[in-house]
């Protein structure tokens, strides 16, 4: 099984604003919640012996939490690179909580027969909604928003090597103002980096 983090740190890595990052964590929290239902959806499905009069009370108890999961997922703002992905999940786990209903009702009306015939439905849909969690975790990379050039950055690369190598020499030639000197540079480099 894969790790929620495996799944959200391409999407926080690709994004830079701070929403991204925002929905990024929101996502790791949610997939933590949904990882036990899917967990245990899926070891009833994997076991078709499991479908009888025991497992209704577990399934409605897990039809909810996909419910739940999925009104969650209602009240989350996904960042513009991410909607389409974000309503996949949100529609698969609709389809998943109506299926795992349609087992439930199959299982009280007809038994393990009856609900021997919506199985690889009932899989398709849990399916689903793990390629949904795939698909939202790789998020191509967004455009760089056009503007200015990224000057700070050669700025503080060129303040960094001058004070590193006004260090070296300050230190070699035991002068302690041109020492102090690349240390001033280098500090003067992580400023201009930050801001």
């Amino acid at each position: 099984m894969v790790d929620s983090r495996d799944m959200i740190d391409p999407l926080r890595q690709s994004t830079g604003t701070r929403a991204a990052r925002g929905y990024a964590g929101t996502m790791a929290g949610f997939w933590t919640g949904l990882a036990g239902t899917l967990r245990a959806l899926d070891a009833i499905a994997a076991d078709g012996t499991r479908l009888d009069e025991s497992a209704v009370g577990p399934l409605r108890a897990l039809q909810y939490r996909l419910h739940w999961s999925s009104e969650l997922l209602d009240g989350v703002r996904p960042p513009a690179g991410a909607r389409d992905a974000h309503d996949e999940l949100r529609d698969s786990l609709s389809g998943a909580r109506d299926v795992t209903g349609e087992m439930v009702e199959a299982i009280e009306l007809g038994g393990h027969d009856a609900a021997a015939g919506l199985l690889f439905e009932w899989r398709g849909a849990l399916f689903r909604v793990r390629l949904a969690r795939m698909r939202l975790g790789v998020q191509p990379e967004p455009e760089p928003a056009a503007g200015r050039p990224p000057y700070r950055a050669a700025a503080a690369t060129g303040l960094a090597v001058l004070g590193a190598a006004a260090f070296l020499g300050g230190a070699v030639l035991i002068v302690w103002p041109l020492w102090a000197a690349g240390v001033a540079l280098v500090a003067a480099a992580l400023l201009v980096q930050r801001s």
